[in-house]
């Protein structure tokens, strides 16, 4: 649904140079309609999908280009949507690592940051989509990462 809030997309190849310019476009997108209180749990979830999706590609051989899109539901503008597709073979699994592990936490992070999250098989071309939103009303009980408390 438009609100006339702004949205933003950008499709890069699977590199993790990229992950920073995902990053900054959320950033500018959340400035940009005075969001601050979802700036730290947009930022990381933001960083974590798109490390899964270069990571996914990188290591499946897949040189299809990763895209995100974010966008805003609702009013005024409400929740944050955040989409992140890439064409790499299999489907994500969250799990827990172990303690010595320094991977495998992405999902994890999604599933906690988040006030809604998926994987599905819709988007642009094959493959699979990670998306979460933020910024529903009445989710004052969601963690806040980087940031304290408001």
């Amino acid at each position: 649904m438009r609100t006339g809030s702004p949205d933003c997309s950008l499709v890069f190849p699977p590199d993790p140079v990229w992950v920073r310019t995902a990053r900054e476009a959320v950033r500018t997108l959340l400035a940009a309609v005075q969001r601050a209180d979802l700036v730290d749990t947009a930022l990381l979830l933001t960083s974590e999908a798109v490390t899964n999706s270069v990571n996914a590609c990188r290591g499946k051989g897949c040189t299809a280009p990763v895209t995100v899109f974010a966008e805003w539901l609702g009013q005024a503008p409400g929740r944050l949507r955040v989409l992140v597709h890439d064409e790499a073979a299999g489907m994500p699994v969250c799990r827990t690592p172990g303690s010595g592990e320094e991977s495998g936490r992405g999902l994890l992070l999604i599933s906690s940051g988040a006030d809604a999250w998926g994987v599905c098989r819709h988007g642009p071309g094959r493959g699979k989509a990670t998306w979460f939103e933020l910024g529903a009303r009445g989710t004052a009980d969601r963690p806040v990462f980087g940031g304290s408390p408001g």
